[in-house]
C-alpha cells in the first residue's frame, strides 16, 4: 500500500498487517498470540503506520505532484476494478447470487468514499480511498501548520490524537453515524498515520531495547489491558464496537504495531523467509483488492463437488448465494481455513503478477519520451501498473 522502497522491515510488517486482514476475513484466530493481540484492535491501522512512515516533508512544496500521484497510484486501479466487481456482481445476480448492490452511479464512483462496501467482492479495499483522503488532509493539513510555524511532530501527533480520542467518545455515544461516518472515520485513523510519522523522526533512533525485555515490556502491557478491559476489537470502517473507551483503542493500536514491528524485524534478518514476506509486503494493494476472490473461488469449488460427487454433502448452497462471510469448513475442521487463507494470498498475487507483466510489456512498446515531465508520467503509469 505504501511506497515501501528498500526498507525491508517494513515491507515485511506490511506483508503481517495484510496476513492478518485475509486470516480476520475468514475468523481465524491463529496469529493472534493466544488472543493477547486480537486483529481488530490494530491491524488496520499497520497500514495507517507505514503511510505515514514514509512520508516526505517535500511533499507540502508540490501538493498538487503529490495528491496526483497518490490519484493515479491509490484511486485508478480502485475505480478500475470497482467497475470490474461491480459487472461481477451484476452478472452473479443473473446467475442467482443476491450479493452486493447493482451498478449505478452511487456504488461505482460515490459509495467507495461512504462506505467501500457496495459490490462486497472487493469490500477490504474499502481503504483505499480512505487512505487517499488521510493523505489528502495530511498534506494540507501540514502545509498550512508549516505556514504557522507549528509543524512540530509531538504537536500534530497530540492534536491529531486528541481528535480521534474525542471521535471514539462520541461515537461511543452514538453520534458518529449517518453521513458522520465519513469524517469521523478520517478522524478515527488519522493517528495511526501520525504514528508512523513520529516514529520516524523522532523514536525509531531510540528503538533499540533488546528483542527479550522489549518483547516483555509490550506483551506485559498487553496482558495488563486485556486483563482491565473488555473486549479489545473494534471496527474501523464503522467507527463503532468500542467497549473500553475512546484511550483503550490507540493503547491497542500502539502495543500491536510495536509487537509485531518487533516481529518484522526479526524476520528481515532470515533471508528465507524475508524474501518470501518482502514479497508479500509489495503486493498488499492486490491482496487486499482480491482476497475474498480468492475465498469465492475456493466455496466455488466445494459448491460444484456438492453437485458433482458424494463430497460435501453438508454444503450450504442457499447461503454460498446470499452471504459473503459465508466459510465452508471441509470437513467441520478448523484448519480447512489454510485453503482459504492460501487462495486469498495466492490468487492475487498472481493477478498482480501478471498484470505487471502485460504493463511491461505495454511499456517496452511505448517510445521513449523526452524531459523529466514525461519520463515522470511513464513512471506514474508504471505504478499504476504495480498497483492494479
Amino acid at each position: 500500500m505504501a511506497n515501501l522502497k528498500e526498507n525491508k522491515e517494513f515491507r515485511i510488517l506490511s506483508a503481517i498487517g495484510i496476513i492478518l486482514v485475509v486470516a480476520g476475513h475468514l475468523g481465524y484466530d491463529l496469529f493472534d498470540i493466544g488472543g493477547l493481540f486480537p486483529y481488530y484492535s490494530f491491524h488496520v491501522f499497520i497500514f495507517l503506520f507505514v503511510s505515514g512512515y514514509f512520508y516526505k516533508e517535500e511533499s507540502q512544496e508540490h501538493i498538487g505532484n503529490y495528491l496526483l500521484g497518490k490519484g493515479i497510484t491509490l484511486l485508478l486501479p480502485y475505480f478500475a476494478w470497482n467497475l470490474f466487481y461491480g459487472v461481477l456482481a451484476q452478472v452473479l445476480h443473473g446467475a442467482g447470487f443476491s450479493i452486493g448492490e447493482g451498478l449505478s452511479f452511487k456504488t461505482l464512483f460515490l459509495s467507495p468514499f461512504l462506505d467501500g462496501h457496495q459490490f462486497m467482492y472487493n469490500f477490504p479495499a474499502w481503504f483505499v480511498p480512505v487512505l487517499f483522503m488521510l493523505e489528502a488532509a495530511n498534506v494540507l493539513m501540514r502545509k498550512l501548520l508549516s505556514l504557522l510555524k507549528l509543524d512540530f511532530e509531538w504537536l500534530i501527533f497530540a492534536g491529531c490524537l486528541a481528535a480521534g480520542i474525542a471521535t471514539v467518545w462520541l461515537a461511543i455515544g452514538g453520534h458518529v453515524w449517518g453521513w458522520y461516518k465519513l469524517p469521523g472515520r478520517l478522524l478515527f485513523m488519522m493517528p495511526g498515520f501520525q504514528m508512523g510519522r513520529l516514529y520516524r523522526t523522532k523514536l525509531e533512533g531510540r528503538d533499540t531495547l533488546p528483542d527479550g525485555p522489549y518483547f516483555l515490556l509490550v506483551m506485559g502491557i498487553q496482558v495488563l489491558i486485556v486483563i482491565f478491559a473488555a473486549g479489545l476489537n473494534f471496527s474501523a470502517v464503522w467507527v463503532s464496537s468500542f467497549a473500553n473507551g475512546p484511550v483503550v483503542p490507540y493503547l491497542t493500536v500502539a502495543t500491536g504495531i510495536a509487537f509485531w514491528l518487533r516481529a518484522a524485524r526479526i524476520i528481515s534478518q532470515i533471508p528465507y523467509l524475508s524474501r518470501k514476506m518482502a514479497y508479500i509486503g509489495r503486493n498488499t494493494y492486490a491482496i487486499m483488492m482480491h482476497h475474498v476472490g480468492g475465498f469465492m473461488l475456493v466455496k466455488g469449488f466445494f459448491y460444484l463437488c456438492s453437485l458433482l460427487t458424494p463430497f460435501c454433502a453438508e454444503f450450504d448452497r442457499e447461503v454460498f448465494f446470499r452471504e459473503i462471510g459465508f466459510v465452508y469448513l471441509a470437513g467441520g475442521a478448523e484448519g480447512a481455513k489454510w485453503i482459504y487463507l492460501f487462495a486469498g494470498i495466492a490468487l492475487p498475487l498472481a493477478i498482480a503478477g501478471g498484470i505487471r507483466q502485460i504493463g511491461k510489456k505495454l511499456n517496452k512498446r511505448a517510445k521513449p519520451g523526452k524531459g523529466g515531465k514525461h519520463r515522470k508520467g511513464r513512471r506514474q503509469v508504471s505504478e499504476f501498473y504495480n498497483e492494479l
